[in-house]
């Protein structure tokens, strides 16, 4: 099976070992067992996948080996993993566990040169920059740092800038306010990322159907990740894990 251009990832959460899904960054919800999730995906024949443990960095903890490395036995897609990572040595631990790239915002946002220790050792390729970004009350974006919970003093797309100009390979844009809605992605921010940034961009926040990647992609994401579409199905959010047929999003992004 060739690859898409344009990938679609399944982006799932993990706390304390389980698989949850968030609304705007609150409210987990526990939607099963993520060694489960990614054999389905697996099944599916989905290229890439994105895990991100969502508290390792809020409390000050190391990256779960041992459930890295079940995840990494698993997965027949290239993994990026997300979470806790603070220093060249753990990056390269998850690495050598079968990780394929690692994701960087907390660490980052205290010490840009860790970006570039990743990637002068294992190549740009290998480090992503998490870019959450949360609008004010006038609508305006602003750079939102996950582990504290509150806005950061930077700009989100000077944060960005500096990420790529230390050696990230591609940017994850997060838009808070569409996580987990299933209502639709921040084109307006997909678009400034994607006109401003010179390595690959994925968006994530507010996939609710095929047409919102399409859109996503349209507005200049070399990527579209997602995880309510993926994990929940129907009116009342049964889980249900899903992917599109490859044929289908080969239709889809045809002419993006």
């Amino acid at each position: 099976m060739k690859l898409l251009k344009h990938r679609v990832v399944p982006a799932l959460l993990l706390r304390d070992g389980g698989l949850v899904k968030t609304r705007q960054f609150r409210d987990a919800k526990y939607v099963g067992d993520p060694i489960n999730a990614i054999r389905i995906f697996n099944d599916k024949e989905v290229d890439e996948l994105m895990v991100l443990d969502i508290v390792a960095s809020k409390r000050g903890q190391e990256p779960d080996y041992a459930m890295i490395e079940l995840f990494a036995g698993e997965c027949f897609m290239p993994l990026c993993y997300g979470g806790g990572v603070r220093s060249v040595e753990q990056a390269a631990r998850i690495f050598d566990l079968g990780v394929e790239k690692i994701c960087l915002q907390s660490a980052a946002l205290d010490d840009m040169t860790l970006i570039s220790r990743i990637a002068e050792r294992f190549g740009s390729q290998s480090v992503v920059a998490s870019v959450d970004v949360k609008r004010n009350w006038l609508k305006r974006p602003e750079l939102y740092e996950s582990r504290s919970g509150k806005v950061h003093k930077l700009a989100w797309l000077d944060f960005a800038r500096q990420a790529v100009t230390a050696g990230a390979g591609e940017v994850l844009i997060n838009a808070v306010d569409r996580d987990g809605e299933m209502k639709g992605m921040d084109i307006d921010l997909i678009r400034e990322a994607g006109t401003t940034l010179s390595v690959p961009m994925i968006a994530l926040g507010g996939v609710g159907s095929l047409q919102d990647i399409k859109a996503g992609v349209s507005a200049g994401a070399s990527a579209v990740a997602a995880g309510a579409f993926f994990v929940f199905h129907g009116p009342h959010r049964a889980v249900l894990i899903t992917y599109p047929l490859y044929q289908e999003l080969e239709i889809l992004l045809s002419n993006q």
